[in-house]
């Protein structure tokens, strides 16, 4: 056998191992299930096994039910920011009332690590004593009818699938079992209980998700204002693009569009609307893709699916530069700090090229690290992409551990005298959108002969040092923030308009058409 062949057959044994891991678990937690049933009713002494459409165990005491548990995800398994459903025990009493709820399984990033299980236990506790004819609604203002529940901050979308889940499962169950329900409960519910029924054999362990309204459809609705001003900062940015020839002739002017953009990114999309993007995004995508593919898994974060379609055409028109010296909130805050350092004088020290060009390989590597843990474990790349301080400073909001805290304040701190420093060198979504701007079509960023050869006044004002000694712009490491723009149309700072300005002013001449080459 060959050692490639070989290591395919350690690949597929590892798999079927994990897969097999992966299918036992629930039966291997069978006795922790019945734990927290009890939790849930002390008075119990039995807890059966889950049977019946949906799946449900009763629990009772000396021969008497006193009400069921369930698991969410497999009575109404909504695919949660990770792709993933959430998995909740629920117990319900005969009279229709919930006992408890408590988190059992997730992936999601957010919960992963930032979010502890106090905070978790907390949210799920709101639950308890409430009716299954409740209709309950995460955060804003008390509205009749509902019952508002306080949410965790930074983890909006993922209470809002985690409540809809929950309500959901509590509704189907207390109708299949002739729970006290009222009238409009329960014809609520009636028409999705039977066509769940009709389509599955009793036992069925997977209810068809579909029988459901999906969530993101009320996700989309509840956030259709921001959507819409996020739009309106796209279509700027794109008419943006668009002028850039005319609009970096004048350097206030495209000086102080920028800055206001900048100012939108970190307010709007990073501190309001919590829209950062993310490497784990990107794995979630690559994972999604090579298994279970659901548009439903992207559309649950409304500005974070605009933003990638945003995103993914212009890597094809412009390249990475783009979100990453535009839309990115943390790179905009980071330039932000850097450029009032500049006015208060605080002196710069960017690396030497040498030293640059080798530490801009460290964010591939952790790309590659990464997305090689995410394979044997998404959960656990989820971790390892704390590198990003972007959950820490936009999610959670400080709001963490000191360490955590300190790494992202320390790394703001460093693009006072090394303009993004982080992007340029640690970023590991900037590397993965690297690769596909490599098949990117419009190259608008203009240069002239003189580039490199012998002028360097670009090369040494570009903050993230993206112009080689030679004068060639390196679009892997570029973020489009047109500052060489700006001087390629400067007769009184780019050397070779400079001399055709003082060639026309000896003459007695205006520079009225400034040459492209």
């Amino acid at each position: 056998m060959s050692a490639r062949r070989a290591w395919h057959e350690v690949l597929r044994a590892l798999a079927v191992a994990a897969i097999a891991l992966m299918w036992t678990m629930p039966v291997a937690g069978q006795s922790a299930l019945d734990d927290r049933a009890r939790a849930m009713f002390p008075d119990a002494d039995h807890v059966g096994a889950f049977t019946g459409t949906p799946p449900t165990a009763e629990v009772g005491r000396e021969g008497q039910l006193l009400g069921y548990v369930l698991l969410t995800d497999q009575v109404a398994p909504i695919p949660a920011y990770s792709g993933k459903p959430i998995s909740v025990l629920v117990g319900i009493d005969t009279a229709g009332v919930i006992r408890g709820a408590e988190i059992i399984a997730h992936e999601e990033p957010i919960l992963v690590i930032g979010v502890t299980d106090d905070a978790l236990a907390r949210f799920t506790a709101q639950y308890t004593g409430r009716s299954v004819d409740d209709t309950f609604k995460i955060g804003g203002r008390e509205r009749p009818g509902t019952v508002r529940l306080d949410g965790i901050s930074g983890a909006t979308i993922t209470m809002m699938v985690l409540n809809a889940s929950i309500l959901r499962s509590v509704k189907a169950v207390a109708e299949a079992r002739g729970l006290p329900l009222a009238p409009g409960a329960e014809a609520q519910i009636s028409a999705a209980t039977e066509r769940m029924a009709a389509a599955q054999p009793t036992n069925t362990a997977q209810p068809d998700a579909a029988t459901f309204e999906p969530i993101w459809k009320e996700v989309w609705a509840e956030r259709t204002l921001r959507v819409w001003i996020l739009g309106a900062g796209l279509l700027l940015l794109t008419v943006i693009l668009f002028l850039q020839d005319w609009l970096t002739r004048y350097r206030r002017l495209i000086s102080t569009l920028r800055i206001a953009f900048l100012v939108y990114t970190l307010l709007f999309i990073g501190v309001y609307a919590l829209a950062q993007l993310s490497v784990v995004n990107v794995l979630t995508f690559v994972h999604s893709a090579v298994r279970d593919f659901r548009w439903e898994t992207f559309l649950i974060e409304p500005l974070i699916f605009v933003l990638w379609s945003f995103v993914a055409v212009s890597l094809l028109l412009w390249g990475r530069g783009v979100y990453c010296g535009w839309l990115c909130p943390y790179g905009a805050l980071q330039e932000l700090v850097n450029k009032a350092a500049q006015k208060l004088r605080v002196p710069q020290l960017n690396l030497p090229s040498l030293v640059h060009e080798r530490l801009v390989a460290i964010k591939y590597v952790i790309l590659v690290a990464l997305f090689g843990l995410s394979m044997q474990s998404l959960p656990d790349a989820v971790r390892y992409a704390e590198v990003e301080p972007f959950k820490t400073v936009f999610a959670l909001r400080l709001d963490r551990t000191w360490p955590f805290v300190a790494y992202a304040l320390g790394l703001v701190a460093i693009s006072a005298f090394n303009g993004k420093f982080f992007c340029k060198y640690l970023c590991p979504l900037g590397a993965a959108l690297t690769i596909p701007s490599h098949f990117r079509i419009f190259d608008w960023l203009r240069r002239r002969k003189e580039c490199g050869r012998p002028c360097q006044t670009c090369a040494t004002e570009c903050p993230s040092q993206a112009i080689r000694p030679t004068g060639e712009i390196d679009a892997n490491e570029c973020h489009y923030c047109l500052d060489c723009q700006v001087t390629f149309w400067d007769p009184y700072k780019c050397p070779p308009l400079v001399e055709h300005r003082k060639r026309a002013e000896k003459h007695g001449r205006t520079l009225d058409r400034l040459p492209l080459r």
